[in-house]
């Protein structure tokens, strides 16, 4: 396996961005998510993306994080948000995301980021267990969904 950084608008991570989509719909019943993104949010040193790609070169497992500041999305000063982690199901299982989101935090913590955050929802069970397993805790509600009942905020200081 191999893990290596690449551009959010590379070929291999809009394909797995839009696999990713498609399995919020099927979880949520909506168009996936929508909070607003763009390549340069994940480009160094105020972010990163990485795609995990298998012995064949098949992109299997990827993620991100992209700096954020104190705002009116309750965002703090200091912190890195956490996106589009995602494994594809064949894959599952195997360390993946750990893997990525140690890279991740690791990246974010070096370009001085004091505090890794994350929103994920309630449909998904698995994305829980590997944040509270790898020491992230509730915190207050931010970003896009930050009103809406089913999601669900942690974070982890850097």
């Amino acid at each position: 396996m191999e893990i290596r950084p690449v551009p959010f608008d590379h070929p291999d991570a809009v394909k797995l961005n839009d696999e990713v989509q498609a399995e919020y719909a099927l979880r949520y019943g909506d168009g996936g998510d929508e909070t607003y993104l763009e390549p340069s949010h994940f480009a160094p040193p105020n972010g990163l993306y990485l795609i995990a790609y298998d012995e064949a070169g098949v992109p299997v497992a990827t993620g991100g994080w992209r700096a954020q500041e104190a705002n009116e999305e309750n965002y703090r000063d200091g912190d890195a948000e956490l996106k589009r982690m995602y494994v594809i199901e064949q894959m599952r299982g195997r360390g993946l995301a750990r893997r990525i989101l140690a890279a991740l935090e690791a990246d974010a913590r070096a370009a001085g980021r004091t505090r890794m955050v994350l929103e994920t929802g309630t449909k998904q069970p698995e994305a829980v267990a590997l944040y509270l397993s790898s020491g992230y805790e509730p915190c207050d509600k931010f970003g896009y969904y930050r009103f809406h009942e089913s999601s669900l905020c942690y974070a982890k200081r850097l």
